[in-house]
C-alpha cells in the first residue's frame, strides 16, 4: 500500500471546512484513498473537528498550528506581519521534521507561503520518495496585493526549493503555470531529462529546473454531487454558490435579476463581506432572493435541488488565474451553467451544449442568458444532461490525480508491485488526531486575510 502524506501549511485553509479549499483538500484525499492509499494529512489548520465528513471520520490528521505573533497595529502592521511569516516557517519546518520521520512514499504538498516540507522531505528522504507540488494562486502576488508582506526575496526562496524539491508541479491554470515559471525559471522538460541522465538515481540535488510543470484543472466529486431534478411547478430557480466576495460577481448578478423578462427566483447559496450589498440590493430592485448562509460541502448537494439554472458571473479581470469549483458542482448536478466568458471557464463550459457563456460584467446580457433557459425547461435540462456526462467523463478528482501523477506514474508504485492506479480494499489506519504545538514555544495567530481570492475556491 502507498503512504501518503498530504500537507498543507497554509493558516487560512482549514483542512475541515465551508470553502472551495477545504473541498479541494477533502477530494484530494479521498481520491488518493479511493487508489488504495494510506493517507495521513499534516496541516496547520483543523477548521471545524465537530463536523467532520462521515467517509473522512477515520482520517489521520497531524495538527501542528501556527505560533502566535503578538499584540499589532492590525492586519497591516508590518511587525505584526514579520512575525507571523516566522511563524509559518516554524510551522511548516514542523510539519517537514514529523513528515521525515514518518517516511511516506508520497510527500503531496498543497504550495503555501514560506513552507519548505517538499524541500525538507527531499532532503530527509532522498530519492526514495515521491513529490508533488500542487500550486493553486500566485500567493506571493496576492500576498503583496491584497495584505502585507514581508519578506518577497524569502517568499520566493520558498517556492524555488519547493519547486526543486517537486517531482511534479501541478498547476490549476496555465496561468498559474505561467506565474510559477517565471517566478522560478522551472523548465517542463528538465525533470524528465534529468531523469534519463540518471540524477533521480543518484538522489542529488536537482535545483529549481528539474521538476515537471503540468496544468490540472479542479474537478468534482460526481458521488456527492448527484443530478438534481428541477421545481418547475412555481417560477424556476436559479442558483448561486460560492463566497460573497468582490471577485464572483454577485451584485452583476443581482442586477440581471432586476433586468429579467422572464420570472424566475434566486438562490444564493454562501456568505461572505459582501451580504448585506447584497441584501440591500435585492431590497432595492425589490426581489425576492433566497440566502441560505455558507453551508458544509455534504449540505451543497440538497441547496442545488430544485434549481433549472446555475450562475457563475465573473466579473471584468485581467488576471483570472483560478479554476472555480462551482463551474464543476453545477455540471455534476445536470444544471446547465450561465457564466462569465473569462479564464478557465470555456475550457469547462461548452457554449450551447452543456450552458451558455456571456460576456463578464454585463448584467443585461446575463439576464437574457438566463431568461432564454428559463424560457424552455426541456433546453435547460438536456444541456444539463449533458453537463453532468462530461463531469463524469472528463472531470472527476480521480481524473485530477491520474493527470498530476501523469509524469511520476512509470516509477510511482506502492511497495506491494500495484500500479498507482490499483485500488486496494484494505482499511486505512485508525484515525489520530495530533495537535501538539510547535516546539519554538510560539502561540496561534489569527487566519489570514480574506481580501484575497481562496485558492482553489467556489
Amino acid at each position: 500500500m502507498t503512504r501518503v502524506a498530504y500537507v498543507c501549511a497554509d493558516p487560512g485553509i482549514p483542512v475541515f471546512g465551508t470553502k472551495g479549499a477545504s473541498v479541494h483538500i477533502q477530494e484530494i484525499v479521498r481520491a488518493w484513498r479511493r487508489r488504495g492509499a494510506e493517507v495521513e494529512v499534516y496541516a496547520v489548520r483543523l477548521g471545524d473537528v465537530e463536523h467532520v465528513p462521515a467517509d473522512l471520520a477515520d482520517l489521520v490528521v497531524h495538527h501542528v498550528p501556527v505560533g502566535r505573533v503578538g499584540s499589532g497595529s492590525g492586519a497591516d502592521d508590518p511587525g505584526a506581519a514579520a512575525r507571523r511569516e516566522v511563524a509559518q516557517r516554524q510551522a511548516a519546518a514542523e510539519i517537514g521534521r514529523r513528515v521525515v520521520a514518518a517516511a511516506p512514499d508520497v510527500v503531496y504538498e498543497r504550495y503555501s507561503l514560506f513552507s519548505g516540507v517538499l524541500h525538507l522531505a527531499r532532503r530527509g528522504l532522498g530519492a526514495g520518495v515521491r513529490t508533488v507540488l500542487e500550486v493553486n494562486a500566485p500567493l506571493i502576488d496576492e500576498q503583496q496585493r491584497h495584505r502585507v508582506l514581508v519578506d518577497e526575496a524569502g517568499s520566493v526562496d520558498a517556492l524555488r526549493a519547493q519547486v526543486g524539491a517537486a517531482d511534479v508541479v501541478a498547476c490549476v491554470s496555465e496561468r498559474v503555470a505561467g506565474w510559477v515559471r517565471e517566478r522560478t525559471g522551472v523548465d517542463q522538460g528538465a525533470g524528465a531529462e534529468l531523469a534519463a541522465r540518471g540524477g533521480e538515481a543518484a538522489g542529488v540535488d536537482r535545483g529549481p529546473r528539474a521538476a515537471r510543470v503540468v496544468v490540472v484543472p479542479n474537478g468534482v466529486n460526481t458521488r456527492r454531487i448527484r443530478a438534481v431534478t428541477p421545481d418547475l411547478d412555481g417560477d424556476p430557480v436559479v442558483v448561486f454558490v460560492g463566497t460573497l466576495k468582490p471577485w464572483h460577481g454577485v451584485e452583476d448578478l443581482l442586477e440581471a435579476a432586476a433586468l429579467a423578462q422572464r420570472p424566475w427566483r434566486l438562490r444564493i447559496v454562501g456568505d461572505g463581506p459582501q451580504r448585506e450589498a447584497i441584501e440591500q440590493a435585492a431590497a432595492r430592485h425589490g426581489l425576492a432572493v433566497q440566502l441560505t448562509g455558507a453551508l458544509a460541502p455534504e449540505e451543497v448537494p440538497a441547496a442545488l435541488e430544485g434549481a433549472l439554472v446555475a450562475v457563475a458571473p465573473y466579473p471584468s479581470s485581467d488576471d483570472h488565474y483560478f479554476s472555480p469549483l462551482k463551474v464543476y458542482e453545477y455540471g455534476a448536478a445536470a444544471l446547465p451553467v450561465v457564466a462569465s466568458r473569462i479564464g478557465q471557464i470555456p475550457a469547462v463550459v461548452q457554449d450551447g451544449v452543456t450552458g451558455v457563456l456571456v460576456p463578464p460584467s454585463d448584467p443585461a446580457a446575463l439576464a437574457a442568458a438566463v431568461d432564454a433557459l428559463v424560457a424552455d425547461p426541456d433546453a435547460a435540462r438536456a444541456m444539463g444532461a449533458a453537463a453532468r456526462r462530461l463531469m463524469e467523463r472528463e472531470h472527476s478528482w480521480e481524473h485530477v490525480l491520474d493527470a498530476t501523477l501523469a509524469p511520476v506514474t512509470s516509477t510511482a508504485r506502492p511497495a506491494s508491485g500495484h500500479t498507482s492506479a490499483a485500488v486496494s480494499t484494505e482499511p486505512v489506519s485508525t484515525v489520530t488526531l495530533s495537535t501538539e504545538p510547535v516546539s519554538t514555544g510560539t502561540v496561534p495567530s489569527a487566519p489570514a486575510s480574506s481580501a484575497a481570492p481562496a485558492a482553489g475556491g467556489r
